[in-house]
């Protein structure tokens, strides 16, 4: 299982998208979920609607940042706001990222991302049953919001569908995680997906700790 810490690898509110935790993550060889939005022209990581009032990572920072570890780890890009293609190819592009995914967008601006090439995840949780453009994605992002509904037929269904199956660790909305943790390693334990089996959460050493060394 490979594990992604939700925006950066932060330990107390305030380094929440900030590039101590994104140092940190990445230092630590983690790969790392966080939000991406504009503002005046430029791309930025920011969760909530940008303002004058607030600094701002400028998201080629955060790719300058990425690029100075030397790794390849995995980038979930949170896409906040519509129409970003544009600006966000050209920074992959000039950046030479290729490991990373886009989700939650629009199903209007998905479609433009899957027409420029982008490496597209769909989400899929007890609202939305069925993973958008399933043909077309690169992976599944899977999440439970309420309660701890997937399992291992919906797991395997999509890795043997050579898609790559990222999950949303329940500690992302303020759940005990400890359930649903014992019953992905079980799944890790029994099957050979490691490279596309992946986990998001705010607790990436506890994480590593549990699948990894115990």
């Amino acid at each position: 299982m490979k594990i992604l810490s939700h925006r950066g690898y932060w330990k107390t509110i305030d380094e929440k998208n900030s590039m101590v935790a994104f140092e940190r993550s990445f230092s630590l060889g983690f790969g790392t979920e966080t939000d991406i939005r504009d503002y005046n022209g430029q791309l930025v990581i920011s969760h909530d609607v940008p303002t004058d009032k607030q600094s701002h990572i400028s998201l080629s920072d955060f790719f300058e940042c990425y690029k100075s570890y030397n790794c390849d780890l995995p980038l979930a890009l949170n896409i906040k706001s519509d129409g970003l293609q544009t600006l966000l190819l050209t920074l992959l592009s000039d950046y030479n990222i290729t490991n990373y995914f886009v989700f939650d967008m629009s199903i209007p601006d998905t479609i433009g991302y899957l027409n420029s090439g982008f490496r597209v995840f769909s989400r899929q949780s007890e609202y939305e049953s069925k993973a958008a453009f399933y043909s077309k994605i690169s992976g599944i992002w899977m999440d439970e919001f309420e309660n701890h509904w997937i399992n291992e037929e919906h797991l395997e269904s999509h890795l043997k569908a050579n898609k790559i199956v990222c999950v949303v660790s329940p500690d992302l909305h303020k759940r005990s995680y400890h359930t649903e943790w014992e019953s992905y390693k079980r799944f890790d334990q029994k099957n050979n997906f490691e490279d596309n089996f992946w986990l998001c959460t705010d607790f990436p050493e506890d994480a590593k700790g549990y699948f990894y060394e115990n």
